[in-house]
């Protein structure tokens, strides 16, 4: 019993709280609202009516100059090419190393002529790690060419001069 009636006492008193809170919302005059004109807009058929200077879009004025068009420099060109090709090579080199790993991880035989390379060590490390190694490696060629074009774009070469 002593429970209920102290509930019941928490309920009353939340209730004369929440009634006085209330009570003193409604009592208090609400600031006016403040109207603001809206903006208006004009179209096509009400602009003759307009007073003042109108704002077009797309103003010539406001319109950027064309980059000029002047040739780029060959020597510069033929640099870049030159750069973007060794890399290219560099990356094709390292498809065809991928390629004998896979191939040697799956049994097959080798992509290269002879099947015999001279110059080449045993290696210790897991073919995973190699195959790791060189994908991490054609990643980095391929972000130096990305590099390249992006600067030689930067100075106006565009990417047909360097094909």
């Amino acid at each position: 019993m002593p429970r209920s009636l102290s509930f019941a006492m928490i309920l009353t008193l939340f209730a004369a709280f929440s009634a006085a809170a209330q009570s003193q919302d409604r009592g208090a005059p609400a600031p006016p609202a403040e109207t603001k004109k809206p903006k208006k807009v004009w179209t096509n058929e009400n602009l003759s009516g307009a007073n003042g200077a109108v704002s077009v879009v797309g103003d010539p004025k406001n319109n950027p100059k064309p980059a000029s068009s002047k040739p780029a420099n060959a020597q510069y060109v033929a640099s870049v090419r030159k750069q973007v090709d060794k890399l290219q090579g560099e990356i094709a080199d390292i498809e065809r190393q991928l390629l004998d790993l896979k191939n040697f991880s799956e049994g097959e035989p080798s992509t290269s002529a002879s099947g015999v390379k001279l110059n080449k060590s045993y290696e210790r490390e897991p073919i995973e790690v190699q195959m790791r190694a060189l994908q991490d490696k054609k990643k980095d060629l391929v972000s130096k060419i990305d590099a390249l074009l992006d600067e030689a774009r930067k100075k106006g070469i565009e990417s047909s001069e360097l094909r």
